[in-house]
């Protein structure tokens, strides 16, 4: 019973990774599309859609136990 649960558990933590990569990947390009607007405030940006993309590949390569 307990592995069908931790088995949900893992599905739904990759899934959850893979949404966050999508979202830290449009974020940068958005970043990078406007970089004119953004001025100086652009590197601040880019940061936090690097730090989406490393958090969903962390949770990505997890394992769930």
């Amino acid at each position: 019973m307990s592995e069908e649960g931790s088995i949900g558990l893992s599905v739904a933590e990759k899934f959850l990774g893979l949404l966050i990569i999508i979202f830290g990947s449009l974020a940068a390009y958005y970043t990078y599309a406007s970089i004119q607007v953004l001025g100086s405030f652009a590197w601040f940006f880019g940061f936090l859609s690097i730090v989406l993309i490393i958090a969903g590949f962390v949770l990505i390569t997890a394992k769930t136990e």
